[in-house]
């Protein structure tokens, strides 16, 4: 079962994406500010499949702090920061990272937990395949290894 963590200062936007990702069957676990998310980050038994995180929370850079901590405890972290005040720099900023996608929560005619959902999948996928990856080429060393 994926395990996914969403930050959102706003705990009415936070409330709904668990929501809607419990309904598909997620488990989610939810923080109300960036430091909040950083400590479950840090302190899960098992690193998040999937991190979903509000870009502004207090400080504007909050989600590249949350950014920073999911890479600093799995290389494999697939993190999509949302923001309700998006603008270029902050999206390329995010994207140059390594965020999996930078999302605008007020999109004028967009399902934003339809496609939040849509990017979750993905980027589980994406996460699937790169850690298969990295098991092939361990599985690998261990033959040349042998021989």
């Amino acid at each position: 079962m994926n395990r996914i963590l969403v930050i959102d200062d706003e705990e009415a936007v936070g409330m709904a994406v668990q929501r809607r990702l419990q309904r598909e069957g997620y488990v989610v676990d939810t923080a109300n500010s960036s430091e909040e998310g950083i400590d479950k980050i840090a302190n899960s038994p098992n690193p998040y499949d999937a991190i979903v995180t509000d870009m502004s929370m207090g400080e504007s850079t909050s989600g590249l702090e949350v950014l920073s901590a999911a890479f600093a405890r799995d290389i494999f972290a697939e993190v999509i920061v949302m923001t309700a005040y998006g603008n270029v720099a902050n999206a390329v900023e995010c994207m140059r990272r390594g965020a999996f996608d930078y999302i605008e929560k007020n999109s004028p005619g967009v399902d934003i937990y339809e496609v939040l959902t849509m990017k979750i999948d993905q980027a589980l996928d994406r996460r699937r395949r790169d850690v298969r990856t990295v098991e092939m080429w361990e599985r690998a060393a261990k033959v040349q290894e042998g021989r």
